[in-house]
């Protein structure tokens, strides 16, 4: 299994989207895409698709940009691959019906495991894994 450079770009923005969540303002298409190295248009792009799931919403005018639609402690690393990517983990096997069943099962196992641990990490663990390495100081 593989993940696209799309929801690595998606969850970079919703990372970087958590860190300015406290101060409730908006942050541009062009700031966001440069504070995490990423191409604007192409941002735009997934911004577009995150707002389509609710994850960010957009606000218009010269103050515009865009801002988390919920708490960083409601949206999941699951969230944000399923909105730009689809199923975390899927394979026609589980449709096909010459399909064997004790593989049917362990790729079953496979998606439920990696749907489930996706679940499980939400965008404020992350932000505060984030605060917390930045407040370790090295002999």
């Amino acid at each position: 299994m593989k993940l696209s450079v799309k929801s690595d770009y998606a969850a970079r923005a919703v990372l970087g989207l958590v860190r300015a969540f406290p101060s409730g303002e908006s942050v541009r298409a062009e700031d966001l895409a440069a504070g995490q190295g990423l191409a604007v248009n192409y941002l735009v792009q997934i911004l577009i698709e995150l707002k389509s799931k609710q994850i960010v919403k957009s606000q218009r005018g010269k103050a515009g940009g865009y801002l988390l639609a919920r708490a960083p402690s409601e949206v999941t690393l699951g969230d944000v691959i399923r909105a730009v990517h689809g199923e975390i983990f899927d394979s026609p096997a589980l449709t096909d019906p010459s399909c064997p069943p004790e593989l049917k099962n362990a790729w079953g196992l496979l998606q439920k495991t990696l749907d489930t641990t996706a679940d499980k990490i939400n965008f404020q663990q992350l932000a505060d894994d984030s605060v917390a390495r930045e407040k370790m100081y090295y002999i």
